[in-house]
């Protein structure tokens, strides 16, 4: 029950931490939460007016993977950090094979 709970909670800490990716020197910005939902995405009007199709779309992709990168990263620390937490006193894991 407990898991559940701090489960739950890790969610709701994930939905509220935001990250961003970028591409061309930040003319195309995409915004994400680290349970790796795509929130937003900017493409300066200018740049927009200039790209081509194929360039468009190679430079969506590039941060669209730029943000989910780092999403990954930061909800693999925070779920190392809970399961610390929660399996810590018990003297870790390596500890209970005699380690």
């Amino acid at each position: 029950m407990e898991a559940q709970q701090k489960a739950g909670e890790m969610k709701k800490r994930l939905d509220a931490i935001s990250v961003s990716g970028s591409a061309e020197g930040g003319k195309i910005v995409v915004n994400a939460n680290t349970n790796k939902v795509i929130q937003s995405v900017q493409i300066d009007p200018d740049f927009l007016a200039d790209a081509d199709k194929e360039e468009l779309e190679e430079l969506l992709v590039v941060a669209v993977n730029k943000a989910l990168e780092q999403a990954e990263n930061i909800s693999q620390s925070e779920m190392a950090a809970m399961t610390q937490s929660m399996f810590g006193g018990l003297g870790g894991l390596g500890n209970m094979f005699g380690k």
